[in-house]
């Protein structure tokens, strides 16, 4: 025989009414809060600036640009202070942003291919670059690294420019493709022009993607005040190598 069917519970009209609104109501919570997150994150993308933040801006900008010139204007650099540099080679960090940069900063930290904070590459110590570094000076940490710090930010961070792709030194092909008209055939080759400043330092440094470092656990307090004074910026000599183990 069939079962007959059980009956339904009652449920009470004000009761149905009652969870029709409260599912209404969810809903539009929802929405709510999603618009009010789309809107949020719209105003991220651009902030609306008061009068004195513009003013305070373009002050500080203005101010790098004449302490810039009172360096390059007090610190000269003769001949005899290229000589007493203790390496031919320098590794430069950048560790400040661009809030307070003036342009003309920018365009120096651009052409050094330091784009980005913890950015990092090998330059020669040699005057016109030590003459662009003194005018970046509080934007960037540098010093003489040792074959140790070279091999192991080539070894480990290395990438190369292919095709202006960042592509890892994985593979000797790729290196032997992009400088083996130089006689540059392998990452060991690599290691030994930048550590030497070779014949071909221009050529491989130019190959090799500017390094990106890791921030290390406790943080750079990104001071512009010089390594020298207590801060963070300028010429390291032989710590920067403290420093590279750090952030490598």
């Amino acid at each position: 025989m069939e079962e007959e069917p059980q009956p339904l519970n009652y449920v009470h009209e004000t009761v149905l009414k009652k969870r029709k609104i409260s599912e209404d109501w969810a809903i539009k919570r929802r929405e709510l809060l999603a618009e009010k997150k789309r809107s949020k994150k719209e105003r991220n993308k651009h902030p609306i600036k008061r009068p004195e933040e513009f003013v305070k801006e373009y002050r500080d900008k203005e101010l790098d640009f004449v302490r810039m010139k009172q360096r390059v204007k007090l610190r000269k650099l003769p001949n005899e202070a290229v000589k007493a540099v203790k390496s031919k080679l320098l590794f430069v960090i950048r560790i400040h942003g661009s809030k307070d940069m003036h342009p003309q900063t920018r365009k120096i930290l651009n052409k050094l291919r330091l784009v980005q904070i913890l950015n990092g590459v090998f330059l020669k110590a040699n005057e016109a670059n030590l003459r662009m570094l003194l005018r970046v000076e509080p934007f960037v940490t540098y010093g003489y690294p040792n074959l140790k710090s070279v091999k192991e930010l080539i070894y480990k961070k290395g990438h190369g420019k292919v095709d202006k792709e960042r592509t890892p030194l994985t593979d000797n092909n790729v290196i032997e493709q992009a400088l083996g008209q130089y006689g540059i055939l392998c990452i060991e080759d690599i290691v030994h022009e930048i550590a030497t400043v070779g014949s071909h330092f221009r050529e491989v440094t130019r190959f090799l993607w500017p390094f990106k470092l890791k921030c290390p656990e406790r943080g750079l307090r990104m001071n512009k005040k010089l390594y020298k004074q207590g801060g963070d910026s300028g010429n390291r000599e032989d710590q920067i190598n403290e420093l590279i183990d750090k952030l490598n």
